[in-house]
């Protein structure tokens, strides 16, 4: 294959196959990852979300397309290409006799210009654990080796396979904050993860994957049309309010009629709705409002819809 050159993005992909005889694993996949950014993959199991990861790192070969990893082809597994990678799986591997510090040297070793060990350990908070054998370390605690060990060649682009399964979700939270503090030095991240609640806090793009086939990418805020679909405000009425006709609302407000004690009302305009009818709730002698709540298309809402539009595409 010949080796495809973007020098604009780290990750550059149009028309990515993956074949295992007449099974299609990947088809026709385009992203374009930028410099600097974190960008999620989603996708339900099996959906072709590693086969597409692995084809990025170099370990496994595409059938067909273009893809461009830090502008050189993967396909070439060039010794000074793949020491600009940091690979983080979702677990390193078995040391539980090493050191924590053993580990990271074991692995520094294997790049021309890795980071001092002193400071990947610094940066990933193992310091004061740096004679402790991994067997000895907490679950956040073996997740920071983990990312010790894919970060220490002082990579470009890294790549994070799953970062917190399995993770409490105080080690969780620490586990973000080191993705945000690569992020912060120019690195750029590509995450897969089955927390939405991860890709809200972390990502600034998403693409989702179904059946092989790329269905969907965009900013996090606008996945799935989020920014485009109606907010929701309900609230109960009481006393005074049960007999009193609706005020003035947004022109583009559809309240349900099926309901006359719950009043629920579809809207772009959620602000400019409450500022309505707050005065006019209070008018009535309702200063709050019983079960009020206003509700907008979740990332876990678009994802979910995304793939059960798609999954049963034909492929």
């Amino acid at each position: 294959m010949a080796a495809v050159v973007d020098t604009a993005n780290p990750i550059h992909v149009r028309g990515l196959r993956k074949r295992y005889g007449n099974a299609s694993v990947v088809q026709d996949v385009d992203l374009e990852v930028h410099p600097g950014e974190v960008f999620a993959l989603l996708g339900p199991n099996g959906a072709g979300k590693t086969t597409t990861v692995e084809i990025l790192e170099g370990v496994r070969r595409r059938t067909g397309g273009d893809v461009s990893v830090l502008g050189r082809d993967p396909a070439e597994d060039a010794p000074e290409w793949r020491a600009r990678l940091g690979i983080v799986p979702q677990t390193t591997g078995a040391y539980s006799d090493l050191t924590v510090r053993e580990v990271i040297e074991h692995f520094a070793a294997f790049y021309p210009a890795p980071l001092p060990v002193e400071q990947a350990m610094e940066m990933v908070g193992l310091r004061k654990q740096e004679r402790k054998q991994a067997h000895q370390l907490s679950g956040g605690q073996l997740r920071r080796l983990d990312v010790a060990v894919g970060i220490v060649g002082d990579p470009d682009l890294i790549f994070l396979d799953e970062p917190t399964t399995g993770l409490d979700p105080a080690a969780r939270l620490e586990a973000w904050e080191l993705v945000r503090y690569f992020a912060d030095r120019g690195k750029t991240t590509l995450l897969t993860t089955h927390y939405l609640d991860e890709v809200e806090a972390l990502a600034q793009r998403a693409a989702v994957i179904v059946a092989g086939k790329v269905v969907e990418v965009g900013t996090v805020a606008e996945l799935g049309g989020r920014r485009d679909t109606p907010a929701v405000v309900s609230f109960t009425r009481v006393g005074r309010m049960a007999g009193l006709t609706l005020p003035l609302l947004p022109p583009d407000a559809l309240v349900d009629p099926s309901d006359d004690e719950v009043v629920t009302l579809h809207t772009h305009s959620p602000t400019q709705a409450l500022a309505a009818i707050l005065p006019w709730a209070a008018e009535a002698g309702v200063h709050e409002l019983p079960d009020l709540r206003v509700q907008r298309p979740t990332l876990e809402d678009v994802y979910l819809k995304l793939i059960s539009e798609n999954q049963g595409a034909d492929s």
